[in-house]
């Protein structure tokens, strides 16, 4: 499948990306609304940053305990349900006089079950798609999300300049709950990927498993960690540049949509195998600009660049996907996406407390040097490994270059 005709004319697929669009507005008017909110009310960068990326490191305790049942209960029931929790959750954080440990309480609920979504809509889309249009399929994704962040954000700066940041928040609950109105009527309800009830124990075997192949954990190493510190950086957006946050926002994402486009679209696969690390080395690289304290102009050019590099998700998550058998995908894609949110509410706790020493900027810096140092060590480490097996759809092993 190569072309977004034939993608777009696959049954289900436009309403699975309607469903996940309407939640990720949700989530970008959402957390801009609420970091702006803790921001104003602490004057805190920490905070700020903890506010808007923190539920996320929450999702760790949820990928080890509840990621069994990514594959075994239906998909569509555990998105619906998903969807309105976080508008439930949502519409608490907007009461007036909410204190903050209530704020970080809500936000630790729905971290503990956001763990199970990435999975979940990563299993799915494998089922609704062929196996050759996974890539093409996924970059859309990606893609939609990207747009989605840049209107989200764009959206949410003007809102806040209009409303007060609880009324924004109680317009992301109402998007929460579109989302889950578009996922109960627009999917087909289907069985579970695998047999056997969910449990912590299923849970961590799976993940032992998962863990236990060595060309497997440098892709996930490589899929959570430069990202996460890189995602550190930009957690500090608020407390940079407060009056031109929500642009630098969606500059970010108006990068990462170019890098899906032509990194999943236009680039052949046997050049894109080859492009993780030049691009995960572009996606830190610009941040080391903000050594220098550039205005808003130029740390925009800085982030929009940089965000191209996000690409290097959809070759990584290819390599993963080569390496996996279909009825552990949906696990595997949920362990890739809970340690991509753990990892970044750790480089947001990270840049954060970086930056109450330091400025900002010298944080921001800093992430983006740690980004690059992990890069260039995976690379050495996967050299070691020359030629890594690899797991066909057919579940035959086969032999494949571990290389960038």
């Amino acid at each position: 499948m190569r072309s977004y005709r034939s993608l777009f004319r696959t049954p289900e697929f436009t309403p699975f990306l309607l469903s996940f669009a309407a939640s990720a507005g949700a989530q970008t008017i959402g957390s801009l609304a609420l970091g702006t909110l803790v921001f104003r009310a602490t004057g805190s960068p920490l905070l700020s940053a903890v506010s808007m990326f923190g539920p996320q490191l929450a999702q760790l305790l949820g990928g080890a305990f509840l990621l069994s049942a990514a594959d075994r209960l239906p998909p569509r029931a555990i998105l619906t349900g998903l969807a309105l929790a976080f508008a439930a959750g949502t519409a608490v954080l907007a009461l007036p006089g909410l204190p903050l440990q209530a704020v970080f309480a809500v936000l630790l609920l729905q971290g503990l079950v956001a763990s199970l979504g990435g999975g979940v809509r990563g299993g799915m889309m494998n089922e609704i798609l062929t196996k050759d249009g996974y890539v093409l399929g996924r970059s859309v994704y990606n893609m939609l999300w990207g747009l989605t962040q840049m209107a989200g954000f764009a959206t949410g700066g003007v809102l806040l300049t209009l409303l007060s940041p609880r009324a924004c928040l109680l317009l992301a609950a109402a998007l929460y709950v579109v989302a889950a109105l578009v996922t109960r009527l627009g999917l087909t309800a289907r069985p579970p990927r695998a047999s056997g009830r969910p449990s912590v124990s299923a849970t961590w075997r799976t993940n032992a498993l998962l863990w236990s192949s060595r060309p497997r954990r440098l892709a996930y190493l490589g899929l959570w960690v430069p990202n996460g510190l890189i995602v550190g950086s930009d957690s500090l957006y608020v407390s940079y540049a407060p009056q031109a946050a929500g642009t630098l926002y969606a500059c970010g994402a108006l990068g990462m949509f170019v890098g899906d486009l032509v990194v999943g679209r236009l680039v052949p696969p046997v050049v894109r195998a080859r492009l993780a690390t030049p691009l995960r080395l572009l996606l830190a690289v610009p941040y080391l600009f903000f050594f220098l304290r550039p205005g808003v102009a130029l740390s925009v050019v800085a982030v929009t660049v940089a965000s191209v590099g996000f690409a290097a998700s959809l070759v990584l998550q290819e390599r993963l996907m080569s390496l996996t058998p279909d009825d552990l995908a949906g696990q595997a894609l949920g362990l890739h996406a809970t340690g991509v949110a753990a990892l970044q509410a750790v480089g947001a706790v990270l840049a954060g407390t970086l930056a109450q020493l330091t400025s900002p900027a010298s944080a921001m810096t800093l992430m983006a040097a740690g980004s690059i140092a992990v890069t260039l060590t995976l690379v050495v480490l996967g050299g070691r490994d020359g030629r890594a097996p690899t797991v066909r759809r057919g579940g035959a092993p086969e032999v494949a270059a571990a290389t960038d």
